[in-house]
């Protein structure tokens, strides 16, 4: 059984769920349940997904092992991309999406380029992209005790056959 991707592919999927009731009770009631599905918010499930890798693969093979390094510098890359270009790319879409309704509103007979206000709003990309780094971090920590946990159910069932 593959432990490590196991363990990343849940801490995913867990992250995920967990994002509607944080967002519903801590941020804000009005929270829509396409939070679950979407990219962004709090926890960064890719920070969780990825921690949760670097620490199964600690735990099985050590943390000198050359899968722990490969996992690690991977990681990197993928929480500084989500907390810098993704992040920069949801911020400058909000930008345009408010200049843009702006405009279809103020003149609701023209359009922007081939669309008109309803064809717009439906093109329109979420509004979650990128990640706040207290959002990384708190997806670090996430993957990282689903890694631990899963470990122990692992690790119980094997002493059990």
């Amino acid at each position: 059984m593959n432990f490590p991707l196991i363990s990343s592919l849940f801490a995913i999927i867990f992250t995920q769920f967990i994002k509607y009731p944080i967002a519903k009770y801590f941020r804000n009631s009005n929270t829509n349940i396409d939070i679950v599905t979407s990219t962004g918010g709090m926890p960064s499930s890719h920070s969780a997904a990825t921690s949760s890798l670097i620490t199964a693969l600690i735990l099985q093979y050590g943390f000198s092992s050359p899968y722990v390094a490969i996992a690690t510098v991977f990681g990197i890359i993928v929480m500084f991309d989500s907390m810098g270009v993704r992040r920069q790319s949801g911020e400058q879409g909000l930008v345009l999406d408010q200049i843009a309704k702006q405009h279809l509103e103020e003149n609701p007979n023209h359009s922007i380029g081939d669309y008109d206000y309803d064809k717009y709003k439906a093109m329109v990309i979420k509004k979650y992209l990128g990640h706040k780094p207290s959002e990384v971090i708190v997806g670090i920590m996430t993957g990282i005790m689903v890694a631990f946990f899963l470990n122990r159910i692992f690790r119980f069932f094997i002493e059990m056959q």
